[in-house]
Formats: C-alpha cells, sequence, structure tokens
C-alpha cells in the first residue's frame, strides 16, 4: 500500500483515466464502481486517486477502501482488484 506521505499527489478517479484506458481499452471514468467495503456507488472520476511515479491506488471516497490498484511495470501494467465489488456501464 501507497502510504500517503509517499504519494505525489492525491487527486480524483479523471487523472487515472489514461492509465485504466490502456488497461480496458476505453475511458471508464463513467462506469459506476460499487465498493465492497462500504456498498456505496459512484462513477470511477469521482473516486480518490493517490498518484506517485509507479503506482496509482484508486480509492472509494465515503470510505477510503482500496478499490482497484494500478501498477507501472517495466513490462506492462498490472491491475490488481482490491474492494471493488461491481464495475457497471450506465
Amino acid at each position: 500500500m501507497m502510504r500517503p506521505e509517499i504519494a505525489t499527489s492525491t487527486v480524483d478517479g479523471n487523472a487515472a483515466a489514461g492509465i485504466l484506458g490502456d488497461v480496458f481499452g476505453t475511458d471508464v471514468t463513467t462506469l459506476v464502481g460499487v465498493c465492497g467495503g462500504c456498498g456505496a456507488a459512484a462513477p470511477l472520476a469521482e473516486t480518490v486517486v493517490e498518484l506517485d511515479e509507479t503506482a496509482a491506488i484508486v480509492r472509494c471516497r465515503s470510505c477510503t477502501h482500496t478499490l482497484v490498484t494500478v501498477l507501472h511495470r517495466g513490462e506492462g501494467v498490472r491491475l490488481v482488484i482490491g474492494t471493488l465489488h461491481e464495475l457497471v456501464r450506465t
């Protein structure tokens, strides 16, 4: 887990659009994610994202559980699903 003091910046989910778009092949910021921690449902654009040069941690704005972690690696991008219970196109 990235510690807040290490994160270069904390921004909204739109900042992860490019990284997640590379994984899914489309803009996912309008998809609604359902948090497995608290059950909150919101577009990914409304999440909280911690960024540094190697990772993006996408957190639920309601309870701060980690929904998705995107890791930049030399061989590509690795996506780790956390408490993301469901991802829905509206």
